[in-house]
C-alpha cells in the first residue's frame, strides 16, 4: 500500500509539474519594437479600427467621453460576465504605469504585467496578428487620451473558469497566428484580411465557438449565437450575406442595409469605427468578405 501511495503521489507531482509547465504564460519576442518610431496620429487609425473605445469607454459614454477609457461595460458569455477594464493612461487605475513591452504582452499574448493570463474576452488571438508598427503607434496614441481614476471592476466568473492558469491550456489549443484566408492575391485583399482578422477581430463575434470557447475556424464568420444568450450574430460569408461589395461598403459607411434597415446593438459601434476609416479600407473589407469561403450551415 505504501508503494502504491508513493506511486500515486509521484504521479500527482509529475502531473502538477506538467500542468504548470504547459500552462505557464509565454511572451512573444519584443526586441523589434525598441527600434521603431511611434506615430500617435497613425495610432489613432489603429485605435479606431480595433474598436478600443467601443469596449473600454464607460457605459453610456457619448461624444468626447468615448475617449475616456474608464471601462465598466459588461459582456455576458456562457462562462460568466466580463467587465472591460480601465485602459486609460492613469498610472494607478489604468495602464499609464505600463511599459511598451508589457502592453505588447497583453495585446498579443494575453499576459498581464504581473505575469498572469488574461481571459480571451480581450481578443489577443486576433491582435496577435497586429504588425509591430501598428502596435507601437497604438501605444503612442493611447498615451494622448484623458486619464481616468475609475477602478477596474472584477469579472464575474465562477469555478472552474476563474482558474486563470488553465487559460494557458486554452491558448495552446486555440490561439493561432495563422490567417483564416490563407492567400490574399491582391493588396486590397491583404488589407481587408488584416482589418477583419486582426484589427477589427470580426471573427470573435461572427464565428461559432466550441464548448471550450475556441473558435470553430472551419465555419469562419459563419454566424454564432449571441454570447448574451439573446438572438444570433449573422453569417457574413457569401453563404449568408448576398450583398454586393458596394452594398457592404454602404452599410459600413452609413449603417443602412440594402433593405433600408439600420444597424443596431454593438454593431452600431463597429459601423461608427469603420465609417471613420478611409473608404479604401471599407472597400478592402468588402472584397475580403466576398472572397472568404461560403458557410451555409448554421
Amino acid at each position: 500500500m505504501k508503494r502504491l501511495a508513493f506511486a500515486l503521489a509521484g504521479a500527482a507531482l509529475i502531473g502538477l509539474a506538467a500542468f504548470l509547465l504547459v500552462t505557464a504564460p509565454r511572451m512573444s519576442p519584443v526586441e523589434a519594437l525598441a527600434g521603431l518610431n511611434a506615430d500617435a496620429a497613425r495610432g489613432q487609425a489603429v485605435f479606431t479600427a480595433a474598436g478600443c473605445a467601443s469596449c473600454h469607454m464607460a457605459p453610456g459614454a457619448a461624444g468626447d467621453q468615448r475617449l475616456v477609457l474608464a471601462g465598466g461595460q459588461e459582456f455576458a458569455s456562457p462562462f460568466g460576465t466580463f467587465l472591460a477594464p480601465n485602459i486609460s493612461p492613469d498610472p494607478a487605475e489604468g495602464i499609464g504605469g505600463w511599459t511598451l513591452e508589457q502592453f505588447a504582452g497583453a495585446i498579443r499574448d494575453g499576459v498581464s504585467p504581473e505575469g498572469s493570463h488574461y481571459y480571451p474576452a480581450l481578443p489577443y488571438a486576433a491582435y496577435a496578428k497586429m504588425t509591430d508598427t501598428d502596435l507601437v503607434d497604438l501605444w503612442a496614441y493611447l498615451q494622448t487620451l484623458p486619464p481616468s481614476a475609475t477602478p477596474s471592476q472584477p469579472h464575474r466568473v465562477g469555478f472552474p473558469f476563474n482558474i486563470r492558469r488553465s487559460l494557458g491550456g486554452w491558448k495552446l489549443l486555440f490561439q493561432t497566428r495563422g490567417w483564416a484566408l490563407d492567400t490574399a492575391a491582391t493588396p486590397e485583399l491583404e488589407r481587408g484580411r488584416y482589418i477583419v482578422e486582426a484589427l477589427a477581430h470580426c471573427g470573435e463575434c461572427h464565428t461559432p465557438r466550441n464548448v471550450f470557447g475556441g473558435l470553430k475556424t472551419g465555419q469562419w464568420l459563419g454566424g454564432a449565437p449571441d454570447p448574451s444568450g439573446k438572438g444570433r450574430i449573422p453569417n457574413i460569408t457569401p453563404g449568408g450575406l448576398n450583398w454586393s461589395e458596394a452594398e457592404i461598403v454602404e452599410y459600413l459607411t452609413t449603417g443602412f442595409t440594402p433593405e433600408f434597415d439600420s444597424v443596431g446593438g454593438h454593431m452600431a459601434h463597429v459601423v461608427d469605427n469603420m465609417a471613420a476609416l478611409p473608404e479604401s479600407d471599407r472597400k478592402a473589407v468588402a472584397a475580403y468578405l466576398k472572397a472568404i469561403p461560403a458557410v451555409t450551415r448554421e
